[in-house]
């Protein structure tokens, strides 16, 4: 009898000790499973992150292309166009130089209304190095009425509502190369504000005015500016008031 007692207390002891055994193992795992709901949020919060850096960065990327458009919008081109034919080399009364007088001038006119620059620059480039030799060629196509070609497009006329002319006289008249340009582009500088400039040594603007007027009949031609070489290359300080006395009495 003694001997019943004993084991049903062993019975009663051990179940007692696999329940509290099963009760800690099931709070174990319950305890476990908050960890793994934690590391899904964690999950869930990281990628909601990373979606956040990659929106912001798309809307960063988005705003500075907004910006780059409104930037490009602002840099318009200018409706100032300044065209010219210009020679290095020996020339009249100031001998070899390395940049043309009219290329000075045009750059000059360039920077005080902030107008595009186009240089009239031949195919064949046959002009002579020397001055003497230069103007037999110029005069030889002057009498032949030659139309030497020119390198490059033009700019889109279209895009100027005022285009300065320039180049240097070559007996008493523009160099034939620039009515190759007129009469190529003549749609293109109709309605156009044409207004010459011409460089030289005692001959003046020799009527580049009225032959630009017959040259282009369909534009507006004002008043031109002569600039002597000599002084193109050694008087600039005094060039450049007489182009901004010019420019002001043109209203530009």
């Amino acid at each position: 009898m003694g001997i019943r007692k004993s084991i049903s207390a062993l019975v009663l002891i051990s179940a007692i000790v696999l329940g509290c055994a099963g009760c800690s193992a099931k709070e174990t795992k319950q305890s476990n499973s908050p960890t793994k709901s934690t590391e899904n949020s964690t999950t869930e919060l990281k990628r909601e992150s990373e979606s956040v850096t990659v929106s912001d960065s798309t809307s960063a990327d988005v705003s500075e292309s907004e910006s780059d458009t409104v930037a490009s919008e602002e840099k318009k081109t200018s409706d100032i166009l300044v065209v010219y034919f210009s020679r290095t080399g020996e020339q009249y009364n100031v001998g070899v130089i390395d940049k043309g007088n009219t290329a000075i001038v045009a750059e000059f006119i360039a920077d005080r209304t902030g107008a595009d620059l186009w240089e009239v620059l031949p195919v064949d480039d046959h002009y002579p190095m020397t001055y003497s030799e230069l103007t037999d060629v110029a005069k030889k196509e002057q009498k032949d009425d030659a139309r030497p070609q020119y390198k490059g497009e033009v700019p889109d006329l279209s895009s100027y509502s005022t285009i300065f002319i320039g180049a240097p006289v070559w007996w008493g008249d523009w160099p034939m190369i620039m009515y190759t340009f007129f009469e190529n582009n003549l749609d293109g500088l109709a309605g156009k504000t044409l207004i010459p400039f011409s460089t030289h040594e005692g001959s003046g603007l020799s009527g580049f005015d009225k032959k630009l007027s017959k040259a282009c009949p369909d534009a507006t031609v004002k008043d031109g500016l002569a600039i002597k070489g000599q002084d193109a290359q050694n008087s600039q300080d005094s060039v450049k008031e007489k182009v901004e006395e010019w420019l002001s009495e043109l209203g530009i």
